[in-house]
């Protein structure tokens, strides 16, 4: 979720800076508002899609999960599984959601104060008159002039030259349906309050609404008059933030600046298209994101359904069709080795050769022969390797990691740092990545796993192949 979280605001970003800086200028309103309202929505999709075509763009290797490295100020401890008992990740979690619930309540406070300033101004005075099932409203000893949806809210002291004019400029507001935009961002602001760029996203669709309707008036008044009458207002307003209002004295020098700009030239509209470059970028980045946005639950339901769904087209493992042996593979590219072992009835026997053309670029689920750690090299079963490096590599982790990280840099409980390495084609080890709550850890284990012998590389169909590790490891600290 954090993940997900995180694509979905740089996205937005990416799309608002676009906006600032080739787009803003522009005179194409209408294209502007799409633009302000689809883009925040499309980054809540993009992180979701996974293009089968852009995964495969990345070279395949083999994936392996290692079993846990326990370290616990000395003793070792192997397990493949990580402990039921992880009770400080599950508060963590739970102090996260109540710090979101707490910001959800409080933003539904404010949604329902600024509600209730609305309606109170409903309530309290009467409807003009009706026009165009518009409603237009007359607040008593003042110069306000807003829009809510079908409702016009004037000023009693506003002038009949000013009224004529604001009228005419809050009717776009109604026609255009300007507060139904405003609303969605309303509603973002609640679910997603800690995104600072949704109220970017409001303010700057907020000031465009405003050049959609003075562009709207000055079709049929003059633009000096109605830069006099922008200039000569008074600002009295209402500081809701889902209302068009009028008078907002913080962007009247941005409007008259807007209608005295030259329109601008059709071929400015091409800008637009940087869009689309910019989502093919996106796509490409989600889709071979190796984290996906699920649940512990959903992934191990959908890997035993994956499991299910291969051992149902296996059978016996004979006279398999080309269909069949493609459908494996493309079941398999998805699927981790642990999980497959987990599930698997048949475990290490079922395996799947190379697809006919003699390719073989898929990523394999399951290692014809594992990398040999040194000193497992007589050992005959992938199983008794597997089970020979994990104790080898446990030990060795045990031996040269630096335990007394934990309490120099004053941290307790349970820390987990995560490391991704390949033992390539020519037995070698390459780190490519590393995770840990604090980055004394992270080095340590960068520089632990780096010490690790050269080694007899994995094969599939009797060639040396690349195959990746993720070892996870536990540091205990304070008990």
């Amino acid at each position: 979720m954090l993940q997900y979280i995180l694509h979905t605001i740089a996205f937005q970003l990416i799309f608002l800076l676009v906006y600032e800086l080739f787009l803003k200028k522009e005179t194409f309103f209408s294209y502007n508002r799409a633009y302000l309202l689809l883009t925040p929505v499309v980054s809540f999709l993009l992180p979701l899609i996974k293009i089968p075509v852009l995964q495969e763009a990345v070279p395949a290797e083999a994936f392996v999960m290692l079993p846990e490295v326990l370290l616990t100020g000395g003793k070792t401890a192997a397990q493949n599984e990580i402990p039921a008992t992880a009770a400080p990740e599950t508060i963590e979690v739970s102090w996260w959601l109540l710090v979101y619930g707490a910001g959800l309540l409080f933003s539904l406070g404010i949604f329902f104060q600024k509600y209730k300033v609305l309606k109170e101004l409903f309530t309290n005075h009467p409807v003009l008159l009706r026009k165009e099932n518009i409603k237009i409203v007359e607040v008593p000893k003042s110069k306000i002039a807003f829009t809510f949806y079908e409702t016009i809210f004037l000023g009693s002291d506003l002038s009949e030259k000013e009224r004529e004019q604001i009228l005419s400029h809050e009717m776009v507001h109604v026609r255009q349906r300007h507060t139904l935009d405003l609303l969605l961002f309303e509603f973002l602001k609640i679910v997603f309050w800690f995104n600072p760029l949704i109220y970017i996203y409001q303010s700057r669709i907020s000031t465009l609404h405003e050049y959609l309707a003075d562009a709207g008036v000055v079709k049929n008044v003059k633009k000096q008059e109605y830069f006099q009458q922008l200039l000569n207002s008074a600002f009295n307003t209402e500081d809701i933030s889902f209302i068009n209002q009028f008078f907002n004295h913080s962007i009247i020098k941005k409007r008259i600046v807007m209608l005295q700009k030259t329109r601008s030239r059709s071929i400015s509209k091409f800008k637009f298209l940087i869009i689309l470059p910019l989502m093919m970028a996106m796509l490409t980045y989600v889709s071979c994101s190796e984290d996906q946005v699920r649940s512990e639950e959903e992934k191990e339901l959908t890997a035993q359904e994956k499991i299910e769904r291969i051992e149902a087209i296996f059978g016996d493992g004979t006279n398999l069709t080309s269909e069949e042996r493609k459908e494996i593979q493309e079941i398999l590219k998805t699927v981790s080795s642990q999980d497959l072992e987990k599930y698997s009835k048949r475990g290490q026997k079922m395996q799947v050769q190379n697809s006919p053309s003699g390719t073989g670029d898929f990523p394999f689920a399951v290692i014809e022969e594992v990398p040999i750690f040194p000193g497992c090299e007589a050992l005959d079963t992938n199983e008794a390797r597997k089970k020979c490096m994990s104790d080898k590599i446990n030990a060795f982790v045990n031996q040269n990691f630096d335990v007394s990280l934990g309490k120099a840099n004053d941290l307790n409980g349970i820390n987990r740092v995560y490391v991704q390495f390949k033992i390539t084609k020519n037995g070698t080890v390459e780190i490519l990545g590393a995770r840990a709550p604090h980055p004394a850890l992270k080095e340590e284990a960068v520089r632990v796993i780096n010490l690790l012998p050269e080694m007899q590389p994995g094969k599939q169909g009797g060639e040396n192949v690349n195959v990746l590790y993720t070892l996870p490891i536990t540091l205990k600290i304070g008990e």
